[in-house]
């Protein structure tokens, strides 16, 4: 069994996560992971698989197949974890430059961006732009996550930083 990691998108419709899953099924493979969006009228994924090699190629046709879909893959390998995992979610007025500003904050600390969710809204009382986050961030050790919390806070006094 080799480990993919496969991105996909296509224009939305019903079925397509029953459609993949059942070609990932029919060829020997097993869905591990997987992020799931669909963004403005396009369903992107993002699915780690792990599938015979001799069914590989089969498989990646199959989908192919999917009116409309555009597929990317690489092989991976399995990678140790960093021990210590936290979540977050934070909230700001939204302004350009928040994801660079939030990952420059996270990488010059030597962390790694695990996963990321973002999402503009209006905020109900008042109709202010609002930019939302939720990650989670791989660290060396449980002292860094202060380190980390105080450098978020220096992006701006409009920060609001909970963990989750």
């Amino acid at each position: 069994m080799l480990r993919y990691l496969v991105t996909l998108q296509v224009p939305d419709k019903n079925g397509l996560v029953e459609q993949i899953a059942h070609a990932v099924s029919r060829h020997g493979g097993n869905w591990l992971d997987s992020e799931l969006r669909h963004i403005d009228g396009i369903f992107a994924a993002i699915l780690l698989l792990e599938v015979p090699a001799s069914n590989w190629d089969t498989l990646v046709e199959n989908l192919e197949c999917i009116e409309g879909l555009s597929l990317t893959y690489a092989k991976t390998s399995k990678e140790q974890s960093l021990p210590t995992h936290k979540s977050y979610s934070l909230v700001a007025y939204d302004r350009p430059g928040l994801v660079h500003d939030i990952s420059n904050k996270i990488n010059s600390m030597g962390m790694n961006i695990e996963h990321l969710s973002t999402r503009y809204e209006s905020a109900g009382h008042t109709g202010v732009a609002l930019f939302r986050a939720n990650f989670d961030v791989a660290m060396k050790n449980d002292a860094q996550e202060e380190l980390l919390s105080d450098a978020l806070y220096t992006i701006g006094d409009d920060v609001v930083l909970d963990k989750v």
